[in-house]
């Protein structure tokens, strides 16, 4: 699609791109559990949001606060799944022997702490995961490491917020019997 005096943004308008290269790092990590052990253990310690209840704060006229709390209850470990799909169900036609749910996890308070500085950082926030199998059954999970995709930002304040959510990733799959790899933790890690 192309742009410029005649392009999509209309007669004498030009579009300007930026581009920005980083270096994405995604990690598996492999569960001591099978597959539906690990995603019972993440549907448990990653609940659901309750959208109904933070909508009902905002139209009450809640404040910040008031979210914030709401966010702190309904997030144990700090993320609430805004979103799933059974990817089984949808790819069972290929007759493939993969099982696979993806989530988008997230949490509002986190993100507005980027959102404020960029509001393209909601690129990367909520964090997708999938929890999947490998061919020997073996549960997974897969996540780009969210210090990367923020660092990415060039911005000191959005890039520590992303330090802090792959802390918080370690300590979600801590909290549920995964062990963390180093890249999540390591204080020499790049942004």
């Amino acid at each position: 699609m192309g742009t410029g005096a005649h392009g999509v943004l209309g007669q004498g308008s030009l579009s300007e791109a930026t581009i920005v290269a980083y270096e994405a790092r995604r990690l598996t990590i492999v569960a001591t559990g099978g597959y539906d052990e690990f995603v019972a253990g993440f549907e448990a310690a990653v609940p659901v949001l309750e959208q109904a209840r933070f909508q009902a704060l905002v139209d009450s006229g809640g404040g910040w606060d008031d979210v914030l709390a709401a966010a702190d209850e309904n997030a144990p470990h700090g993320f609430m799944r805004f979103w799933q799909a059974d990817v089984t169900a949808m790819m069972s036609p290929l007759g493939v022997p993969w099982r696979c749910t993806e989530y988008l996890m997230g949490n509002q308070t986190i993100a507005a702490r980027m959102y404020r500085h960029d509001p393209a950082v909601m690129l990367y926030a909520p964090l997708r995961v999938t929890i999947h199998t490998r061919p020997d059954g073996a549960g997974c999970v897969g996540i780009d490491r969210p210090g990367a995709q923020l660092g990415s930002f060039g911005d000191p304040r959005i890039a520590s917020v992303g330090l802090e959510l792959d802390r918080k990733v370690a300590q979600l799959l801590e909290a549920i019997g995964v062990p963390a790899p180093s890249e999540l933790t390591a204080d020499d890690r790049p942004a």
